[in-house]
């Protein structure tokens, strides 16, 4: 089983809000599970009347929401299959797996995502050149979290 297939496993589990899925071939089992949170109960809170009404001050647009540069749209971004902790290498005196501006193939281990206790290598799965590492080593990530920017040749 590869990393497509239980991309789309998880996005069908998503899809129709399942929280368990287990799969068992020959060799292989795979079991997923996620935990749903329910909504935190919410208090209504009365505050009371304004006595005078203040003009409205427009608000600051904030950094995060500034408009991406066009040129990002030349990147094909490799995001995080799972939740976990990021590694770059394979140990700590180890070199990274992948360094800005090498180029790099479908099957390049790019790096590790801890979950579980369990290190999955991450592949590459395009051609390209890596133009950004997004996240530092030993750093949590989420699901779908962009952990690298690449230039596709």
């Amino acid at each position: 089983m590869d990393l497509k297939e239980i991309k789309q496993i998880l996005k069908l589990m998503d899809t129709h809000g399942l929280t368990e899925f287990t799969l068992e071939k020959e060799d292989e089992k795979l079991v997923l599970r996620r935990d749903l949170i329910a909504p935190a109960p919410q208090q209504i809170i009365q505050a009371p009347a304004p006595v005078a009404a203040a003009p409205a001050i427009p608000a600051a647009v904030p950094v995060e929401a500034a408009a991406v540069p066009a040129e990002d749209s030349n990147f094909i971004t490799i995001e995080s299959p799972m939740v976990g902790t990021f590694y770059a290498a394979a140990s700590p005196d180890s070199e990274p797996y992948v360094q800005v501006g090498q180029s790099i193939g479908p099957d390049t281990t790019v790096c590790i995502v801890e979950a579980m206790k369990i290190m999955n290598e991450i592949k590459a799965e395009v051609s390209g050149t890596i133009e950004q590492v997004c996240v530092q080593n030993g750093q949590p990530v989420e699901f779908g979290q962009a952990l690298f920017k690449v230039r596709p040749v």
